[in-house]
């Protein structure tokens, strides 16, 4: 039996209604591909402090918890593990985002998500995104 691991993920949207993506980093599954910030759900945690906690550690951005909003979800079975995700929409935070672990990040019109490699189980969630932003 395939273990579950639980990822939470934000589509920080600016006042522009681009989208923000980061590039998977040299080192970590799946490098060079786009994704949408976010990280494991530690033990004990919810969905929305995991994202909390990591858009601060990963990209510098304070956010609060009325400020993301649940938008869908992907699963996916990769081949050592099975992955569910939510999606979150966020278009308020305090701070500018910087990639803090060397990942590259690219604000994205939604009509060009697609043209960004991504792992797959972000994939499913553009089509979310394009109907909630076009």
């Amino acid at each position: 039996m395939k273990r579950l691991v639980l990822v939470a993920a934000c589509a920080l949207i600016d006042a522009d209604g681009r989208v923000l993506l980061a590039q998977r980093p040299e080192g970590k599954s799946l490098a060079g591909l786009w994704e949408f910030p976010g990280g494991k759900v530690e033990a004990g945690e919810t969905a929305e402090a995991a994202l909390i906690r990591e858009l601060d550690e990963e990209l510098g951005l304070t956010v609060k918890e009325a400020c993301l909003a649940p938008l869908t979800f992907a699963s996916h079975d990769y081949d050592d593990f099975y992955l569910l995700m939510p999606l979150f929409v966020c278009r308020r935070w305090e701070g500018d985002a910087v990639g803090r672990e060397n990942q590259a990040l690219k604000w994205v019109r939604p009509a060009k998500l697609r043209d960004y490699k991504m792992p797959p189980a972000d994939e499913p969630l553009i089509s979310h995104l394009t109907d909630l932003l076009l």
